[in-house]
């Protein structure tokens, strides 16, 4: 049986950046930790992809360069209703960049253990069984025992069903596709005679909220993203479940319906669905010696978005886990405070707030009015709420 003091579930943005943090504040602890990963890298990973200004921010604060990984730059997010809405520019920088995160989870595993942090790959975690004096983690390797664990497992990890499995879940339901920037003229011939890009599309992250009407309370969303180095799209659709009591068409006919409109027909690519768990202010982010991050722990209720989340979720479980050995005390107790009252607590709270609001006035004369009409109350909101967020982070 392996014994580290520190053992991480998960060799995602979340489990990975708590390593990083806690190598960079609490140097001595390198050698105590020891990531669980179970696939190997670069491992698929169902995502759009969308690296915000804060998530950069937060990795820039670790001496590390996200301009590394293979990624696209988009100039502005567009968040409309029908087609028209708000546009947020950085105009220092790009707005978004887009990268795949099997390159990026792989890019970071590696600035990882350049920092003497172990990482294990190809090892499936089972169950967690914690006592008094410490956790036992089960796996298809053999059994680990370690002081403290950090679940960052995501939103189907074993790590939160381990430890809470009578908690309530919320779970909002994606569907994602890969095309490439324009349409087969001989399958599908656009609809208009603009290429995607000629209007300054193709330089631009989109979100409509067009369906949210129709009872599926979330988005429609076009990135132009890449695939080992090929310029391609990557669309989908969101859906918190906040509407799933009304009648909704399948999740799919939105995001056809606007692929349909620039030309490209959804039955004509491969389309994967995957759950994201999302943050509540009821939900427990811990137990005595075991403490989650990232999706385990709740990701963007109104948009989400994962990747800075996950990242913001390492730094301050990072210090939480110095202090517990500081302090001899494992039972993480003030977690969900230091959560509470940092950045990434206030833009969640925040976020979730704006989801029950938003998503549950669904009328579309109101969508119409909020993303279309009142675009100075809609540009607070995005940049105190969607960007900025990681400079509050304590």
């Amino acid at each position: 049986m392996s014994h580290p003091d520190i053992l991480i579930i998960g060799g995602g943005p979340g489990g990975l950046s708590t390593a990083l943090h806690l190598q960079k504040i609490a140097p001595h602890l390198a050698s105590r930790m020891l990531i669980l990963e179970k696939e190997h890298y670069p491992r698929h990973k169902l995502c759009a992809g969308g690296l915000s200004v804060d998530a950069e921010i937060i990795l820039e604060r670790l001496g590390l360069d996200a301009s590394e990984v293979p990624h696209v730059a988009a100039k502005r997010m567009q968040f409309d209703f029908e087609g028209r809405g708000l546009s947020i520019r950085n105009s220092k920088k790009h707005a978004l960049r887009v990268i795949r995160r099997n390159e990026f989870d792989a890019w970071l595993a590696k600035k990882t253990e350049e920092r003497g942090i172990e990482i294990r790959q190809g090892i499936t975690v089972k169950n967690l069984v914690s006592d008094e004096s410490g956790v036992t983690v089960q796996t298809d390797q053999g059994d680990f025992r370690a002081q403290i664990v950090v679940g960052a497992d995501g939103s189907n990890g074993v790590a939160r069903r381990s430890i809470l499995p009578r908690e309530p879940v919320y779970t909002a339901r994606v569907l994602e596709v890969i095309t490439p920037i324009q349409p087969d003229p001989h399958l599908a011939p656009p609809p208009s005679s603009k290429k995607m890009g000629e209007d300054g599309r193709g330089q631009a992250a989109f979100f409509d909220f067009f369906p949210v009407p129709e009872n599926i309370a979330g988005y429609v969303w076009d990135f132009p993203t890449q695939v080992n180095g090929q310029a391609m799209r990557c669309w989908g659709v969101y859906d918190t479940n906040l509407l799933s009591d009304g009648r909704r068409p399948p999740l799919k006919e939105p995001l056809a319906d606007e692929m349909r409109k620039r030309g490209f027909e959804l039955d004509d690519y491969e389309v994967k669905g995957y759950p994201i768990r999302w943050f509540s202010p009821e939900n427990k982010v811990s137990v005595p010696r075991v403490i989650l991050v990232g999706d385990a722990a709740g990701a963007d209720p109104f948009l989400g978005e994962g990747i800075s989340m996950a990242l913001a979720y390492g730094s301050l479980a990072a210090r939480e886990i110095d202090e517990a050995f500081r302090r001899n005390d494992f039972s993480f107790n003030r977690y969900k405070f230091r959560l509470a009252c940092s950045g990434l607590g206030q833009t969640l709270f925040a976020r979730w707030f704006l989801a029950n609001l938003i998503y549950s006035l669904k009328w579309k004369w109101f969508q119409f009015l909020f993303w279309r009409l009142l675009k100075p109350i809609a540009n607070v909101i995005a940049w105190n709420f969607i960007l900025n967020w990681s400079k509050r982070l304590k």
